[in-house]
Protein backbone atom coordinates (compact mmCIF):
# COMPACT_ATOMS: atom_id res chain seq x y z
CA UNK A 1 0.00 0.00 0.00
CA UNK A 2 1.14 3.83 -0.47
CA UNK A 3 0.99 5.87 2.61
CA UNK A 4 -0.01 9.25 2.28
CA UNK A 5 3.08 9.65 4.84
CA UNK A 6 5.36 7.75 2.40
CA UNK A 7 3.48 9.54 -0.78
CA UNK A 8 4.39 12.91 0.94
CA UNK A 9 7.22 12.39 2.99
CA UNK A 10 9.33 12.99 0.52
CA UNK A 11 7.31 16.13 -0.97
CA UNK A 12 8.16 18.35 2.08
CA UNK A 13 10.46 19.45 4.59
CA UNK A 14 10.38 20.62 8.30
CA UNK A 15 7.64 21.67 9.39
CA UNK A 16 5.71 22.03 5.82
CA UNK A 17 5.31 18.56 5.50
CA UNK A 18 1.94 16.72 6.84
CA UNK A 19 2.17 13.99 9.36
CA UNK A 20 -0.58 11.91 9.12
CA UNK A 21 -1.08 8.74 7.07
CA UNK A 22 -3.81 8.42 4.48
CA UNK A 23 -4.03 5.71 2.50
CA UNK A 24 -3.66 5.55 -1.51
CA UNK A 25 -4.08 2.40 -3.45
CA UNK A 26 -1.79 -0.39 -4.15
CA UNK A 27 -0.25 -0.17 -7.74
CA UNK A 28 -0.70 -2.95 -9.51
CA UNK A 29 -0.07 -4.06 -13.50
CA UNK A 30 -2.66 -1.59 -15.44
CA UNK A 31 -1.24 0.09 -18.56
CA UNK A 32 -2.23 3.63 -17.88
CA UNK A 33 -0.81 6.16 -20.41
CA UNK A 34 2.32 8.34 -19.78
CA UNK A 35 0.51 11.50 -20.12
CA UNK A 36 -2.96 12.64 -18.86
CA UNK A 37 -4.81 15.52 -19.80
CA UNK A 38 -5.97 17.41 -16.85
CA UNK A 39 -8.16 20.36 -16.67
CA UNK A 40 -8.88 22.73 -14.26
CA UNK A 41 -11.69 24.61 -13.81
CA UNK A 42 -12.75 28.40 -12.20
CA UNK A 43 -16.29 27.92 -10.88
CA UNK A 44 -15.35 29.67 -7.79
CA UNK A 45 -17.55 32.53 -8.48
CA UNK A 46 -15.63 34.98 -6.52
CA UNK A 47 -12.15 34.65 -8.16
CA UNK A 48 -11.20 35.80 -11.83
CA UNK A 49 -9.07 33.55 -13.75
CA UNK A 50 -6.49 36.18 -13.76
CA UNK A 51 -5.71 35.82 -10.22
CA UNK A 52 -5.61 32.37 -10.00
CA UNK A 53 -1.95 30.51 -9.81
CA UNK A 54 -1.50 26.56 -10.32
CA UNK A 55 0.96 24.47 -8.91
CA UNK A 56 1.84 20.78 -9.60
CA UNK A 57 4.75 19.42 -7.22
CA UNK A 58 5.84 15.86 -6.01
CA UNK A 59 7.91 13.31 -6.48
CA UNK A 60 9.06 10.89 -9.57
CA UNK A 61 11.56 8.57 -9.75
CA UNK A 62 13.02 9.47 -6.36
CA UNK A 63 13.85 13.08 -6.55
CA UNK A 64 11.82 16.23 -6.33
CA UNK A 65 10.04 17.92 -9.21
CA UNK A 66 7.04 20.43 -10.69
CA UNK A 67 5.72 20.63 -13.60
CA UNK A 68 6.45 22.84 -16.10
CA UNK A 69 3.93 24.88 -18.34
CA UNK A 70 5.18 22.64 -21.52
CA UNK A 71 4.21 19.66 -19.52
CA UNK A 72 7.56 17.87 -18.70
CA UNK A 73 9.23 17.58 -15.14
CA UNK A 74 11.77 19.64 -13.92
CA UNK A 75 14.02 18.85 -10.67
CA UNK A 76 13.61 21.00 -7.69
CA UNK A 77 16.84 23.38 -7.95
CA UNK A 78 17.99 25.60 -4.92
CA UNK A 79 18.97 28.15 -8.08
CA UNK A 80 15.09 28.23 -8.48
CA UNK A 81 15.08 30.64 -5.55
CA UNK A 82 14.37 34.26 -6.75
CA UNK A 83 15.65 37.82 -5.08
CA UNK A 84 12.63 37.17 -2.57
CA UNK A 85 14.01 34.06 -1.49
CA UNK A 86 11.19 31.77 -3.22
CA UNK A 87 10.77 29.38 -6.32
CA UNK A 88 7.73 31.02 -8.98
CA UNK A 89 6.67 27.58 -10.00
CA UNK A 90 3.04 28.89 -11.36
CA UNK A 91 1.81 27.76 -14.10
CA UNK A 92 -0.58 30.44 -15.25
CA UNK A 93 -4.83 30.20 -15.26
CA UNK A 94 -6.02 30.62 -18.71
CA UNK A 95 -6.92 34.29 -19.60
CA UNK A 96 -10.59 33.39 -19.97
CA UNK A 97 -12.10 29.67 -20.41
CA UNK A 98 -10.55 26.60 -18.37
CA UNK A 99 -7.03 25.62 -18.24
CA UNK A 100 -5.27 22.32 -19.67
CA UNK A 101 -2.32 20.35 -18.48
CA UNK A 102 -0.57 18.19 -19.34
CA UNK A 103 -0.01 15.13 -16.73
CA UNK A 104 3.74 12.58 -16.90
CA UNK A 105 3.77 9.95 -14.31
CA UNK A 106 4.28 11.31 -10.53
CA UNK A 107 2.91 11.23 -7.21
CA UNK A 108 2.40 14.76 -5.36
CA UNK A 109 -0.03 17.68 -5.45
CA UNK A 110 -2.18 20.08 -7.76
CA UNK A 111 -2.04 22.98 -5.93
CA UNK A 112 -4.08 26.36 -6.97
CA UNK A 113 -3.47 29.61 -5.11
CA UNK A 114 -6.52 32.48 -5.16
CA UNK A 115 -5.74 36.07 -5.36
CA UNK A 116 -1.97 35.76 -5.57
CA UNK A 117 1.25 33.53 -5.10
CA UNK A 118 2.22 30.37 -3.21
CA UNK A 119 5.85 30.99 -1.49
CA UNK A 120 7.72 27.74 -1.72
CA UNK A 121 11.58 27.94 -1.19
CA UNK A 122 13.95 25.14 -2.05
CA UNK A 123 16.01 24.31 0.31
CA UNK A 124 18.43 21.39 1.34
CA UNK A 125 16.99 17.98 2.75
CA UNK A 126 19.27 15.96 5.38
CA UNK A 127 20.12 13.72 2.53
CA UNK A 128 21.64 16.68 1.03
CA UNK A 129 19.00 16.64 -1.94
CA UNK A 130 17.02 19.63 -3.28
CA UNK A 131 13.59 19.68 -1.83
CA UNK A 132 10.75 22.13 -1.66
CA UNK A 133 8.74 23.57 1.67
CA UNK A 134 5.42 23.47 1.06
CA UNK A 135 2.60 25.58 1.94
CA UNK A 136 1.49 25.26 5.55
CA UNK A 137 -1.72 27.22 5.46
CA UNK A 138 -2.68 26.02 9.60
CA UNK A 139 0.65 27.96 10.69
CA UNK A 140 0.45 31.46 10.74
CA UNK A 141 3.89 32.12 10.48
CA UNK A 142 3.90 30.51 7.47
CA UNK A 143 4.43 32.89 4.33
CA UNK A 144 1.43 31.45 2.73
CA UNK A 145 -1.07 31.96 5.62
CA UNK A 146 -2.76 34.83 4.03
CA UNK A 147 -3.27 33.63 0.95
CA UNK A 148 -6.31 31.07 0.30
CA UNK A 149 -5.18 28.01 -0.88
CA UNK A 150 -6.07 24.11 -1.19
CA UNK A 151 -4.72 21.38 -2.88
CA UNK A 152 -5.79 17.52 -4.45
CA UNK A 153 -3.22 14.44 -4.30
CA UNK A 154 -2.57 12.18 -6.50
CA UNK A 155 -0.48 9.41 -7.89
CA UNK A 156 -0.48 9.27 -11.50
CA UNK A 157 1.79 5.97 -12.52
CA UNK A 158 1.72 2.69 -14.87
CA UNK A 159 -1.21 1.19 -12.99
CA UNK A 160 -3.74 4.11 -12.98
CA UNK A 161 -4.28 7.66 -11.67
CA UNK A 162 -5.02 7.35 -8.22
CA UNK A 163 -6.43 11.14 -6.57
CA UNK A 164 -8.35 12.52 -3.50
CA UNK A 165 -9.35 15.86 -2.45
CA UNK A 166 -8.55 16.69 1.36
CA UNK A 167 -8.92 18.47 4.17
CA UNK A 168 -6.74 16.64 6.74
CA UNK A 169 -4.65 19.33 7.28
CA UNK A 170 -7.37 22.66 6.40
CA UNK A 171 -10.24 23.57 4.57
CA UNK A 172 -9.72 26.32 2.14
CA UNK A 173 -11.17 26.11 -1.62
CA UNK A 174 -14.04 23.40 -2.18
CA UNK A 175 -13.13 21.48 -5.38
CA UNK A 176 -14.12 18.41 -7.17
CA UNK A 177 -12.39 16.26 -9.18
CA UNK A 178 -13.90 14.31 -12.45
CA UNK A 179 -12.08 11.46 -13.64
CA UNK A 180 -13.15 9.11 -16.66
CA UNK A 181 -11.37 6.46 -18.09
CA UNK A 182 -12.50 2.57 -17.08
CA UNK A 183 -15.81 4.37 -15.28
CA UNK A 184 -16.51 7.67 -14.99
CA UNK A 185 -16.16 9.53 -11.64
CA UNK A 186 -16.77 12.35 -8.85
CA UNK A 187 -15.51 13.10 -5.58
CA UNK A 188 -15.30 16.12 -3.49
CA UNK A 189 -18.44 17.98 -4.83
CA UNK A 190 -19.36 20.14 -1.72
CA UNK A 191 -22.87 21.56 -1.25
CA UNK A 192 -24.58 24.60 -2.29
CA UNK A 193 -23.55 27.23 0.66
CA UNK A 194 -21.35 24.38 2.36
CA UNK A 195 -18.41 26.11 2.28
CA UNK A 196 -19.90 29.04 4.73
CA UNK A 197 -21.75 26.50 6.52
CA UNK A 198 -18.65 24.41 7.40
CA UNK A 199 -17.51 27.80 9.04
CA UNK A 200 -20.68 28.86 10.58
CA UNK A 201 -21.14 25.24 12.02
CA UNK A 202 -17.98 24.63 13.47
CA UNK A 203 -17.82 28.46 14.26
CA UNK A 204 -20.86 27.87 16.58
CA UNK A 205 -19.42 24.02 18.02
CA UNK A 206 -17.71 24.36 21.10
CA UNK A 207 -14.11 23.88 21.21
CA UNK A 208 -14.26 23.70 17.60
CA UNK A 209 -14.69 27.24 17.38
CA UNK A 210 -10.73 28.76 17.21
CA UNK A 211 -10.24 26.64 14.17
CA UNK A 212 -12.30 29.01 12.05
CA UNK A 213 -10.29 31.84 10.65
CA UNK A 214 -11.84 35.15 11.88
CA UNK A 215 -11.27 36.45 7.64
CA UNK A 216 -12.30 33.18 6.65
CA UNK A 217 -9.39 31.95 4.14
CA UNK A 218 -9.91 28.80 6.14
CA UNK A 219 -10.93 26.01 8.96
CA UNK A 220 -7.64 23.92 10.49
CA UNK A 221 -7.90 20.60 10.78
CA UNK A 222 -8.26 19.93 14.82
CA UNK A 223 -5.02 18.23 15.54
CA UNK A 224 -2.81 21.23 13.62
CA UNK A 225 -5.46 23.46 15.65
CA UNK A 226 -3.53 21.55 19.21
CA UNK A 227 -0.52 22.65 17.88
CA UNK A 228 -1.00 25.48 17.44
CA UNK A 229 -3.19 26.08 21.11
CA UNK A 230 -6.18 26.59 19.29
CA UNK A 231 -7.61 22.97 20.48
CA UNK A 232 -7.77 21.27 23.59
CA UNK A 233 -5.01 18.90 23.87
CA UNK A 234 -6.90 16.40 26.34
CA UNK A 235 -9.90 16.63 24.25
CA UNK A 236 -10.16 13.03 23.65
CA UNK A 237 -9.05 12.24 26.53
CA UNK A 238 -11.99 10.97 28.47
CA UNK A 239 -13.69 9.40 25.83
CA UNK A 240 -10.39 7.30 25.36
CA UNK A 241 -10.33 6.40 28.66
CA UNK A 242 -13.55 5.11 28.59
CA UNK A 243 -12.78 2.82 25.14
CA UNK A 244 -10.07 1.14 27.78
CA UNK A 245 -12.22 1.04 30.71
CA UNK A 246 -15.11 -0.56 28.09
CA UNK A 247 -12.28 -3.64 27.23
CA UNK A 248 -10.86 -4.21 29.70
CA UNK A 249 -13.89 -6.40 30.89
CA UNK A 250 -14.76 -7.68 27.15
CA UNK A 251 -13.10 -8.19 23.61
CA UNK A 252 -12.74 -6.00 20.70
CA UNK A 253 -12.95 -7.84 17.42
CA UNK A 254 -10.98 -6.12 14.49
CA UNK A 255 -11.55 -7.55 11.02
CA UNK A 256 -8.77 -6.53 8.02
CA UNK A 257 -8.16 -8.60 5.05
CA UNK A 258 -5.54 -10.33 7.40
CA UNK A 259 -8.35 -11.84 9.34
CA UNK A 260 -10.08 -10.83 12.29
CA UNK A 261 -8.11 -9.72 15.89
CA UNK A 262 -8.96 -10.38 19.00
CA UNK A 263 -8.11 -7.81 22.02
CA UNK A 264 -8.43 -6.75 25.28
CA UNK A 265 -7.06 -4.01 27.27
CA UNK A 266 -4.66 -4.68 30.55
CA UNK A 267 -3.44 -1.52 31.91
CA UNK A 268 -2.84 0.97 29.31
CA UNK A 269 -1.90 -1.33 26.81
CA UNK A 270 -4.94 -2.60 24.34
CA UNK A 271 -3.62 -5.88 22.64
CA UNK A 272 -4.88 -8.52 19.95
CA UNK A 273 -4.59 -11.39 18.99
CA UNK A 274 -5.35 -13.43 15.84
CA UNK A 275 -3.62 -13.42 12.49
CA UNK A 276 -0.82 -11.49 14.08
CA UNK A 277 -0.06 -10.29 17.82
CA UNK A 278 -0.14 -6.17 17.70
CA UNK A 279 -0.67 -4.14 20.62
CA UNK A 280 -0.96 -0.37 21.40
CA UNK A 281 -0.92 2.02 23.84
CA UNK A 282 -3.50 4.23 25.62
CA UNK A 283 -3.26 7.40 22.58
CA UNK A 284 -3.76 10.98 22.88
CA UNK A 285 -6.11 13.19 21.80
CA UNK A 286 -2.87 14.20 19.53
CA UNK A 287 -2.77 10.36 18.22
CA UNK A 288 -6.30 10.23 17.13
CA UNK A 289 -6.58 13.50 15.60
CA UNK A 290 -2.98 13.14 13.65
CA UNK A 291 -3.61 9.04 13.36
CA UNK A 292 -0.10 8.69 14.71
CA UNK A 293 2.07 8.35 17.11
CA UNK A 294 0.54 4.80 19.46
CA UNK A 295 -1.97 4.28 16.35
CA UNK A 296 1.16 5.12 13.72
CA UNK A 297 0.21 2.45 10.92
CA UNK A 298 3.20 0.67 9.15
CA UNK A 299 2.38 -0.80 5.90
CA UNK A 300 3.25 -4.13 7.29
CA UNK A 301 -0.80 -5.55 6.89
CA UNK A 302 -1.40 -6.66 10.74
CA UNK A 303 -0.37 -3.86 12.70
CA UNK A 304 -1.12 -0.91 9.97
CA UNK A 305 -4.62 -1.88 9.45
CA UNK A 306 -6.10 -2.32 12.45
CA UNK A 307 -3.97 0.81 13.57
CA UNK A 308 -6.40 2.41 10.90
CA UNK A 309 -9.36 0.79 11.93
CA UNK A 310 -8.53 1.76 15.27
CA UNK A 311 -8.26 5.69 14.27
CA UNK A 312 -11.53 5.80 12.41
CA UNK A 313 -13.33 4.97 15.37
CA UNK A 314 -12.02 7.03 17.85
CA UNK A 315 -12.20 9.99 15.47
CA UNK A 316 -15.29 8.76 14.80
CA UNK A 317 -16.95 7.92 18.05
CA UNK A 318 -17.86 4.35 17.27
CA UNK A 319 -15.16 2.17 19.51
CA UNK A 320 -16.75 2.36 23.01
CA UNK A 321 -19.91 1.16 22.18
CA UNK A 322 -19.57 -1.17 18.94
CA UNK A 323 -17.06 -4.33 20.02
CA UNK A 324 -17.06 -5.31 16.06
CA UNK A 325 -15.27 -2.73 13.91
CA UNK A 326 -14.58 -1.42 11.06
CA UNK A 327 -18.16 0.20 11.97
CA UNK A 328 -19.64 0.90 8.05
CA UNK A 329 -22.96 2.08 8.82
CA UNK A 330 -22.28 6.17 8.68
CA UNK A 331 -25.42 6.43 10.88
CA UNK A 332 -23.46 5.56 13.67
CA UNK A 333 -20.87 8.23 13.31
CA UNK A 334 -20.10 10.89 15.66
CA UNK A 335 -22.86 10.06 17.77
CA UNK A 336 -21.17 11.47 21.20
CA UNK A 337 -21.18 14.74 22.20
CA UNK A 338 -16.82 14.38 22.34
CA UNK A 339 -15.84 14.02 18.54
CA UNK A 340 -14.02 15.10 15.76
CA UNK A 341 -17.07 17.10 14.63
CA UNK A 342 -14.37 19.11 12.52
CA UNK A 343 -14.73 16.06 10.61
CA UNK A 344 -18.56 15.38 10.76
CA UNK A 345 -19.07 18.75 9.59
CA UNK A 346 -16.60 17.64 6.36
CA UNK A 347 -18.57 14.53 5.61
CA UNK A 348 -21.95 16.89 6.43
CA UNK A 349 -21.40 19.35 3.89
CA UNK A 350 -19.90 16.78 1.15
CA UNK A 351 -22.25 15.89 -1.62
CA UNK A 352 -21.93 12.20 -1.63
CA UNK A 353 -21.24 11.89 1.81
CA UNK A 354 -17.50 11.57 1.41
CA UNK A 355 -14.37 13.69 2.50
CA UNK A 356 -11.16 13.15 4.62
CA UNK A 357 -11.66 14.60 7.43
CA UNK A 358 -8.66 12.83 9.22
CA UNK A 359 -5.85 10.55 7.52
CA UNK A 360 -7.72 6.78 8.22
CA UNK A 361 -11.16 8.31 7.22
CA UNK A 362 -10.89 5.83 4.33
CA UNK A 363 -11.63 3.21 6.28
CA UNK A 364 -15.16 1.40 5.33
CA UNK A 365 -14.41 3.63 2.12
CA UNK A 366 -15.76 7.11 3.48
CA UNK A 367 -12.83 9.31 2.20
CA UNK A 368 -12.97 11.51 -1.32
CA UNK A 369 -10.91 9.15 -3.13
CA UNK A 370 -11.08 7.71 -6.76
CA UNK A 371 -9.14 5.64 -8.65
CA UNK A 372 -8.70 4.12 -12.63
CA UNK A 373 -7.08 1.57 -14.10
CA UNK A 374 -6.62 3.43 -17.60
CA UNK A 375 -7.53 6.94 -16.83
CA UNK A 376 -7.98 9.34 -20.29
CA UNK A 377 -9.08 12.54 -18.58
CA UNK A 378 -9.33 14.23 -15.53
CA UNK A 379 -10.86 17.69 -14.33
CA UNK A 380 -10.44 19.46 -11.53
CA UNK A 381 -13.17 21.55 -10.53
CA UNK A 382 -12.87 25.13 -7.95
CA UNK A 383 -16.44 25.14 -7.16
CA UNK A 384 -18.61 27.88 -5.72
CA UNK A 385 -17.45 29.52 -2.54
Amino acid sequence: MISRRRLLGGLAVASAAAGTPLVLSAARAGGAAAALDVTVVNRTGAYENSSISIYVVGNEGGRQVRLTPDGTLAPVSLDDNGPDGYTDYALPFAGSGDTTLTLPHMSGRLYVALGGKLKMKAVTDGAGNAALAYPAGWVSTDPNYPLVHDCMEFTHNDAGMFCNTTMVDMFSVPMSIHLTGEADQTVGTIKEGGRQRAFDTLAGTEGFDRLVDADGLRVVAPGHGLDAGLFDSAYLDGYVDEVWSAYAGRDLRVTTNAGTFTGRVAGDRLAFTGPADVAFDRPSTRDVLFCDGTLAAPNDGTTGPVAAVLGAALNRSTLRDHADQPVTDAAAFYGTDISNHYARVMHEVSADGRAYGFAFDDVSGFASYIEDRAPQRLTLTLTPF
